[in-house]
Order: structure tokens, then sequence, then C-alpha cells
């Protein structure tokens, strides 16, 4: 399960610095299934990650058990947590993972001090506990378990098909502790998706995640996250994605305006600058010197796909007070759809402290 044979010295002479200073670094891997990434394996000494005060999130503890995602997201917010181990926030973030190889014991641990209070635990809020290593590391199935064992509810967001493996885990967990399911899916052009999402599974294989997690009694939300303006916030493309995720069986729809925030911005801008420059313009007049869309075009994208996401039968349920629900426990939104800022106590929560702190960039 470790790739045994694959193992480098760790530290090697060329390690990347802040990695060669870290304590609890047990080695280094790279193997041929995965080309040109390199795996830090890491002993965790906790694993529960508690959202600083202030935040807008409707949860306050997180577990990841990655750091870096071989999804390779042009657009992901969590890109900048990557500085926080002197790893840049664009092609680092795609190939350099920490793999937190103890989290299910170190979780276990937490959850077993007097003062734990049994509340929610989110999964997904950064980088993806599902994305393809997974397959090989197995860390998920632990962790479920830990939870589930501790009565602690949990939600998971993905944009993993590899979640279906676990279905017959969670449905176990679900007979004793809360669990709320929710795939990540914001693009459905196939074209567009393999160049702006690389690494993930196919928008189809997503549907199908979707598909199997309802035919297993879960109310799965889809987050469409987010609306790429100029590339994804057509009425066709709109009204075809709901379409297609009210078929798979998905119970209610989130979304929002893309949000380029210093590290991210930077990677976006070089994606368009090889891919669409006809855009760059348009992207200048929204962005500016911001990360967020202009308040004029979200309440614009709102009312455009509000009336879809009803018409398609799509908007999110009432909260339910007691256990809550994916959409609710996952995200924070304001009226126009766009995500609120978030502050975090650990990096691994919403990006490191410095680049939330930053100046804002222009690129475009």
């Amino acid at each position: 399960m470790r790739w045994e044979g694959q193992a480098l010295s760790a530290p090697a002479e060329n390690a990347l610095p802040a990695l060669a200073k870290m304590s609890n670094l047990v080695r280094t891997v790279t193997t041929p299934e995965f080309a040109g990434v390199t795996f830090h394996e890491v002993l965790a000494k906790s694993a529960l990650n508690r959202v600083g005060p202030g935040s807008a999130v409707p949860f306050t503890w997180t577990v990841n058990p990655y750091r870096g995602c071989t999804h390779a997201c042009v657009y992901c917010f969590a890109r900048p947590s990557h500085r926080y181990l002197e790893l840049d926030a664009g092609a680092d973030f795609d190939s350099q993972v920490i793999v937190k190889i103890n989290i299910a014991d170190a979780l276990r641990k937490d959850l077993a001090r007097p003062s734990w209070n049994r509340e929610h635990v989110a999964l997904g809020t950064n980088t993806d506990p599902y994305q393809r290593c997974e397959g090989r590391y197995r860390l998920m199935p632990g962790i479920i378990r830990a939870l589930a064992d501790a009565g602690t509810p949990l939600s998971i967001l993905t944009k993993g098909s590899l979640l279906r493996r676990d279905l017959p885990l969670l449905t176990a967990a679900r007979g004793s502790i809360p669990v709320d399911l929710g795939m990540s899916i914001a693009i459905a052009d196939d074209s567009l998706q393999q160049a702006i999402e690389p690494g993930t599974p196919t928008t189809q294989a997503r549907l199908a995640t979707v598909t199997a997690a309802a035919e297993a009694g879960f109310s799965v939300a889809v987050f469409m996250m987010p609306v790429l303006p100029f590339l994804t916030d057509s009425e066709d493309h709109l009204d075809a994605a709901l379409a297609r995720i009210k078929e798979a069986g998905a119970t209610s729809v989130t979304y929002s305006a893309l949000h380029l925030r210093p590290g991210v911005k930077e990677w976006f801008a070089q994606w368009l600058h090889g891919n669409r420059p006809d855009l760059i313009p348009r992207y200048r007049e929204l962005y500016g010197d911001d990360s967020y869309a202009p308040r004029e075009y979200r309440r614009w994208l709102a009312d455009r796909i509000k009336p879809l996401i009803a018409a398609h039968g799509l908007e999110r349920a009432a909260e339910d007070p007691n256990t809550g629900s994916v959409s609710s426990r996952a995200t924070a939104r304001d009226a126009n759809g766009e995500w609120r800022r978030t502050r975090a106590a650990d990096p691994d929560t919403a990006g490191d402290i410095a680049a939330r702190h930053a100046e804002p960039v222009t690129l475009f």
C-alpha cells in the first residue's frame, strides 16, 4: 500500500526546503502510476482542524488527509495553502502531495478526548479526500469508521468517483450518525472540463457517482462551483448542466461565481493566456485587482441561475435543525451565490494566512 520499492531517501539532498525540515516526514515516494507526482508521507500529530472564530462557514471542524491535489483544477481556491510549506500554488500544488498516513489513528485520539462534543466534521473543505491516490492509500475508510465509532456527524464534498468504493461503509455509518454527501460538478462541457480540471474524473463519471449514492439512499447535493464567467455562465450551459444533474438523482444544487484569490489568480491567468486569450480583456474588466467578481455580476448570475435551479427542482431544502445538510454545512453564500470570506486557525482549512491577507493581484 505504501508502494514499496518506490521510496526515495527522505530527506533527499534535493528535498524541498520546508519538507526537509519536517520532523514528521517519513519518506518521499514516486511511482510510475503517478508520473510527475511526488508523495511526501508524514505522521500527523492531530487530525481535527478547528475553523477559526468569526468564520462564516457552517461547520467548526475539518479533517484533511491530503495537502495538494492531483485533480489539478486551475481555479482551485485551496492552492495558496501550499505556500505554508514553501511550495508554490501552481505546479507544486498539483504534483507535490502531502499524505498524512496515520490520519485515522490521529483522529481516533482526537475524538477520544473528554472535551470532544461530537460536533459535525467536514471532509473535502480544502483538498479532495477522494483524489486518485486515495485508491492506493485508502485513508478515508479509517476516517469514516473513526467518526462513526465516536458518534460524530460527517459530511463529504468531493469531485472523486472513488466515493463509490465507500458507499457501503457510509451506509453503515449512517445507521448511527448523520452522513451528508456532496459532489462538485462545475462544468458540463467535456472538452472544457478536461482542459481546466485535467486530473478529475469526467463529468459523466461524477454524475454516475451521484446516481450510485442516491440509489444507496443518500440525498446528494451538487456544488456547481465555480461558475466561470464567459465560459460556463451561458443559459444553455447552465440549463444543460442542471438537467443532467437532476437526471442523475441529485436533490439540490448550490452555486457560486469564480473567486480568484492571490495564488489562484496567477495560475488561472496563465491558463487563460494559453487557452482563451480572447477572454483576457473581459476578465481584466471583471476582476481587475480584486478576488471577487463584482456585485453586479453576481446579481446577474443569481437572476439567471436561480430560476433554472427552481425549474429543475433542485432548490435547497430547508436545513434540518438537528443535523443540517451538505449544502448548508459545506457552504456559506451570500444572496448572490458568492462564497463568504472565511478565516481558519489551521492552514489546511482555507489556505495560508499570508495569502488571505495579501494585497490583491492584477494579472489579466
